[in-house]
């Protein structure tokens, strides 16, 4: 199994995801920990967070107000 990192851009930064072909969202993104992330957090473009980033697919729906 490949150990993965959640990676999140440093403000004022865009940060290439070459595995997802488009740049990192501010929120940030868990991504395969290789040498091209840890390039990335040695040039200070990026920062690793321990919080796990939810995927829009598995964020709970908001809650609405039933009718009384």
């Amino acid at each position: 199994m490949t150990k993965r990192i959640t990676v999140v851009p440093v403000e004022g930064r865009s940060v290439p995801d070459p595995e997802a072909g488009d740049l990192l969202p501010a929120e940030g993104r868990e991504v395969t920990d290789n040498s091209y992330w840890r390039r990335r957090l040695k040039d200070e473009d990026i920062k690793v967070s321990d919080a796990k980033v939810a995927s829009a697919k598995t964020k709970a729906p908001a809650k609405t107000e039933e009718a009384q």
